[in-house]
């Protein structure tokens, strides 16, 4: 039975967990048309691994998003953003992203998009732990133009907030 914890006082147990890809998701919203205009979507997660230690700065993850799977529900922005004009999917068909440094409450690593690298910080807002697995809600805001997806300046959203609700199962 899974249960609301505070992230700060209380880990998953120690060990190694892949990522659930079916109960697993990374929303995002941004603003398009001269910001004017919301937009949501989703992408969606290929494969993860996360190492839980003890102490827990040691823990580490890594997860791989299928940059083909943008959707916004649009077909045809859809197939804009996937086009070699924005994310180029491709030429680059994952986007990355590798802990550096993981405490209760944020998870700071290294995202790559486009083969370009930048540093992100997510937010931990949300954990539930179970005997065998936990989720975790953790949230980011990433701009585009830092990985190099410049087109369309007016038309198209600078900055991505981004919400992941990731599942992970002890193996």
């Amino acid at each position: 039975m899974a249960s609301t914890v505070n992230p700060v006082t209380t880990t998953p147990r120690l060990g190694r967990y892949t990522i659930d890809t079916n109960r697993s998701s990374i929303t995002f919203r941004s603003r398009h048309f001269f910001g004017l205009l919301p937009v949501k979507g989703t992408f969606a997660i290929r494969s993860g691994t996360i190492k839980v230690a003890e102490p827990l700065a040691e823990s580490s993850l890594r997860v791989e998003v299928d940059a083909a799977s943008f959707h916004t529900g649009n077909g045809q922005r859809d197939a804009h953003v996937r086009s070699a004009k924005f994310l180029d999917t491709g030429r680059h068909p994952l986007i990355t992203f590798v802990s550096d440094s993981v405490d209760a409450t944020t998870v700071s690593g290294t995202l790559t998009v486009c083969d370009v690298s930048q540093p992100v910080s997510l937010a931990i807002v949300h954990s539930e732990v179970a005997a065998e697995s936990f989720t975790v809600r953790a949230t980011t805001r990433v701009d585009r133009h830092d990985f190099g997806v410049t087109a369309s300046r007016l038309m198209a959203g600078k900055r991505f907030d981004l919400t992941l609700e990731v599942t992970c199962v002890h193996r």
